[in-house]
């Protein structure tokens, strides 16, 4: 999901906030989870045709306050202020406000202000119940999810608190993912995107899975530890050929040999057709395969 939200400046004489113009970008110094809802924010707001001088005047809000929240700038805003935005957009405030919450302690805010942030907003977020589809969607994928995320995140209480702020971003955008070619390919995009927003990355931009490697050797109890160090220096040649295959043979790779999935399934969880899971699949097998040749020829040759 690319985030997209009308631009503030306008030529004089044209109508403010045309849509299709460049958005203005979101700070850099917006944390991940800031990121999170904000993007949510930004792509409802386009796809509702409104110009920021009506959400202006909807919201009750100064102009200036609302650009700082829809870039990211400033202080991290208040839930009252995001409460307004989001309520003048129609986005439902239960996983919203979670998600603020989440973004709130990530920016260092201290639980009193967080409590007096949401005390002063008399709102009933009703049921917090989303679109049966949106459940049933959840409960089959939850599992995959997780499995996946543990890869990159390691830790599994991580893994699964990234996994439900997926599924609360979807939520928040589930008409679009409805409206999408493929939800389960729209639902794989947010996923990844969560995951790869924080975990480290190489030079060259690849996310970095040494740790991963070594976690993966931790859970074998060899007695010897020579054959453990052999096996942790083959562990991380192989872990780092794969963090640099190309996104999609790099997902296929993990869910099928490091999450245990067939291919079938695998198809379904990323929403590609099964051709191109097995495409994906030979190709990083014999990238792999000349990669490690060509770091150890010897114990590679048959």
């Amino acid at each position: 999901m690319s985030p997209v939200c009308p631009s503030e400046g306008q030529p004089e004489g044209e109508p403010p906030s045309r849509r299709g113009r460049k958005p203005e970008p979101i700070s850099p110094h917006a944390g991940a989870c800031h990121r999170a809802w904000l993007e949510a924010v930004r792509s409802r707001l386009f796809a509702s045709g409104l110009t920021l001088d009506e959400l202006v005047e909807r919201s009750g809000y100064s102009k200036t306050r609302i650009s700082e929240l829809l870039r990211g700038n400033g202080p991290y805003p208040r839930w009252e202020l995001t409460y307004s935005v989001i309520h003048v957009l129609g986005i439902p405030a239960s996983p919203m406000r979670r998600l603020w919450k989440a973004a709130a302690h990530d920016a260092r805010k201290k639980q009193a202000w967080i409590d007096r942030c949401i005390a002063t907003v008399a709102v009933s977020l009703g049921p917090d119940v989303p679109p049966l589809d949106h459940q049933g969607f959840t409960e089959t994928n939850r599992a995959a999810y997780t499995d996946f995320a543990k890869v990159f995140l390691l830790n599994g209480e991580r893994a699964s608190w990234v996994v439900a702020e997926t599924f609360d971003i979807l939520w928040l955008c589930w008409d679009d993912a409805l409206a999408s070619a493929d939800v389960q390919r729209f639902a794989w995009k947010v996923l990844r995107g969560r995951i790869m927003a924080r975990i480290p990355q190489c030079e060259g931009g690849y996310p970095e899975l040494r740790a991963a490697a070594f976690a993966t050797v931790a859970q074998d109890q060899a007695a010897d530890p020579a054959a453990r160090f052999a096996q942790i220096e083959e562990s991380f040649l192989l872990f780092e050929a794969i963090s640099r295959l190309p996104d999609n043979q790099l997902d296929v790779t993990v869910l099928r040999y490091l999450c245990g999935l067939d291919d079938t399934t695998a198809a379904d969880v990323m929403g590609v057709p099964l051709a191109t899971v097995r495409s994906d699949d030979r190709h990083a097998q014999r990238t792999l395969h000349n990669t490690l040749i060509r770091r150890h020829p010897r114990e590679c040759a048959p």
